[in-house]
Formats: structure tokens, C-alpha cells, sequence
């Protein structure tokens, strides 16, 4: 199997590719599970309905106003190089404000995020039969098969690797050097923005460096003509502590935030840094949360125009937990209180919870209309 050459492994999936996949969770390990309604239900079903219709297309209904478009907005702009300070009040007010920001001055270049993209584009590139020997779906690694019934319409599916982008063949003619380096610079620097998030947060950083309490899945979608083919409806979900994504050319993302959709367009060279639910939970609260990957809905934004003939991918770097994990609100040991007008209450917001259960619910339910933190909150 070809693989990376650094010999880590991610602790919280079964050997790749391999023929185990996490369980379904049952109803007694569920919160609340006693106190699910047909209306809850109900609810559920409409979701899974809504989450089919992109967050571009407007309903109208008669006698009713139409929701005015969104408006593009530039995300807070954060720069590593400013004096800790400053960094930390720039981070702890994007992330209490809006959970998603733009970060510069990083150590990410241009030259291998554009060299990733060729490689991740070959793999698009691929007959069918050829991906699914390569990469063979093992939860959530491989290619999402929602279209299986499709073979040639490859077309806005989205491929998760881990790590190290690993490739279930002896064959050397599917090169992926450089997205393999890619994925290593984009996972430490997301290993870096948790830790001056928990300093400016006001928790211990439960991460560290110590590859047994994490693990980063490179997420990689296929975009035409600038444009996304799979909306975040049918796109599948993974919970995550940080997502981070390099811009390569002027783009606008669509987003779901707890405001509701938003429209942002990153600057050229930055990376596009949203705050997945686990990192919301661990904040207590505290930080606001993106959910989903932020989807591209333009290219080319700058010419005021976007090539239909043109193919491209989006490539989403995840750094999220070990399937054993245990999710909880990680409560500053000492700090004194501050009457600010927010809430610094030291008694958790939520249930400590299963992350395998979750992932595998938020995964496979895509529920839209519910925030699946709030059966856990209290």
C-alpha cells in the first residue's frame, strides 16, 4: 500500500480500507432518546428534505416577501504575525462573533496548495472503477456514493482522505506527493490556530501534539465551472474541531453558521479557517460555529465573471477526534469572573457525548434544519 513516509496512523478509524465500519448507534446510548416525538420526527424528514435544495435557490410563496440575496461579505482577517496580544483578542472576537475567519501570514505556499489541487484533480480525472480501487469507501474515508447509481457522473462528489492519503494500491502511477505535503503544512498549522484558540478561549488545549487525541481528514470536492455541484445538502457531514481551506483563486464560499447562510470571499493566499461543533462544545458555548464545509458558489470573482468549461477542486483540510472520544466542555480550572455581559458561568452547557455516536448521526442523517448539539445541550 502506498502511503506517506512518516509513520503515524489515525487512531480513530479501522485499518484503511478495510471491511469494518462504525456501528449505527443504538437508541440507549442517546441522550433524550426517550423523548423523541412524531414531531420531532417529522422534523427530521423536512430536513433531510430541505437539505437537497441549495443554499442559492430561493422558495417563494405567495403573499410572502422573498429573502433578499446574501451579501458577500470579507471574513475577519487574522494575522499570525501580530504580537500574541493582539492575535488572541483578533481570534476571540471572530470566534464569539462568527466562527469562521481568514488567516495570513501563514506558512502555507501558494506553489504547493496549486500543485495539490493538479494532483487532487487527477484523481477526478479517474475512470470509475480506478477510484474505487484506489479508494475504497471505509467510513467516512473514500468517495461519498450517493450517486453510485451514476457511474460517469463523477461530477461534484467529494473524496476524504486521511493523513496521509493513503492509496489502496502497490501502483506508482498515482502520484500524490505533493498533497500528502499539503495535508501535513495545512494539518499543523490547524494544530496551531487550536492552540492560540484555547489561549485566547480560555481552556487547556486538549490536543497538543500527541497524535493519539486527534486525527485530519483531507476533504476534497470537485467544483465545475467555479461552481459546486453538491450543495452542503448532499454534501456529507463530519464534525470537526477546525476546518481550514487555501485560497488558491478569488472565490466566494456559502456557508451555514449559527446567524443562519452567509457569503464570504477570502483573500487570494489566505486560508479560510471556520470552528467546526466540537470546538463550539469545548468553548462551552463560548465560540460561535460554522456547520459543514464552507461550499464554493463562484470562481473568478475579481473579473466579475466565472468560466462554465472550467473544472477545479476545493480541498478542505479537517482536524477532528478519535472515533473513541469523549466530547465535553473543557472548563477553565481557575479564572475569575468577569462581568462582561456573556456568559462566563463555570457550569457546562453540555452533556459530555459519545463522539462516534454523533459523527456517525451528523454523517448520515445530514439533518439541516436541527443543530444536532442541541439534544446534548442542558
Amino acid at each position: 500500500m502506498a502511503s506517506s513516509t512518516h509513520e503515524h496512523h489515525l487512531h480513530h478509524l479501522p485499518t484503511p480500507y478495510g471491511t469494518t465500519t462504525a456501528p449505527p448507534p443504538t437508541p440507549s446510548t442517546q441522550p433524550n432518546s426517550l423523548l423523541s416525538t412524531s414531531g420531532s420526527e417529522a422534523a427530521d424528514s423536512l430536513s433531510r428534505l430541505l437539505h437537497r435544495i441549495p443554499p442559492t435557490l430561493s422558495l417563494s410563496f405567495p403573499g410572502r416577501r422573498q429573502s433578499p440575496p446574501l451579501t458577500t461579505t470579507s471574513p475577519p482577517l487574522i494575522s499570525l504575525s501580530d504580537p500574541k496580544p493582539t492575535l488572541h483578542s483578533n481570534l476571540l472576537s471572530a470566534a464569539k462573533q462568527h466562527g469562521y475567519f481568514q488567516l495570513t501570514n501563514h506558512s502555507i505556499s501558494s506553489q504547493l496548495a496549486t500543485s495539490a489541487e493538479s494532483e487532487s484533480s487527477s484523481i477526478f480525472n479517474l475512470p470509475h472503477d480506478e477510484k474505487q480501487r484506489y479508494f475504497p469507501k471505509n467510513w467516512p474515508l473514500g468517495f461519498d456514493n450517493d450517486d453510485d447509481d451514476d457511474d460517469d457522473n463523477v461530477n461534484g462528489k467529494s473524496l476524504c482522505l486521511d493523513s496521509s492519503c493513503s492509496v489502496e494500491s502497490n501502483s506508482t502511477e498515482l502520484g500524490l506527493t505533493s498533497l500528502r505535503e499539503f495535508t501535513c503544512q495545512m494539518e499543523k498549522l490547524g494544530l496551531q490556530v487550536i492552540e492560540e484558540l484555547a489561549c485566547a478561549v480560555g481552556f487547556e488545549n486538549p490536543v497538543g501534539e500527541d497524535r493519539t487525541r486527534f486525527c485530519s481528514l483531507m476533504w476534497i470536492s470537485e467544483t465545475e465551472g467555479g461552481l459546486s455541484n453538491k450543495p452542503l445538502s448532499s454534501s456529507p457531514l463530519y464534525p470537526f474541531v477546525i476546518g481550514l481551506s487555501f485560497q488558491i483563486r478569488c472565490r466566494k464560499y456559502s456557508m451555514l453558521a449559527d446567524s443562519g447562510w452567509v457569503s464570504v470571499s477570502p483573500q487570494v493566499d489566505s486560508v479560510l479557517v471556520t470552528l467546526g461543533d466540537i470546538a463550539q462544545v469545548w468553548s462551552n458555548g463560548k465560540v460561535k460555529k460554522v456547520r459543514g464545509r464552507a461550499i464554493p458558489t463562484s470562481a473568478d470573482i475579481a473579473e466579475g465573471k466565472s468560466n462554465s468549461n472550467s473544472h477545479s477542486v476545493s480541498m478542505t483540510l479537517l482536524v477532528t477526534l478519535p472515533l473513541e472520544s469523549t466530547v465535553t466542555p473543557l472548563l477553565p480550572k481557575s479564572a475569575p469572573p468577569v462581568d462582561d455581559g456573556e456568559n462566563n458561568s463555570e457550569s457546562p452547557m453540555f452533556n459530555p457525548f459519545s463522539f462516534e455516536d454523533y459523527a456517525w448521526r451528523v454523517y448520515h442523517e445530514r439533518l439541516l434544519l436541527k443543530d444536532p448539539l442541541v439534544r446534548y445541550r442542558l
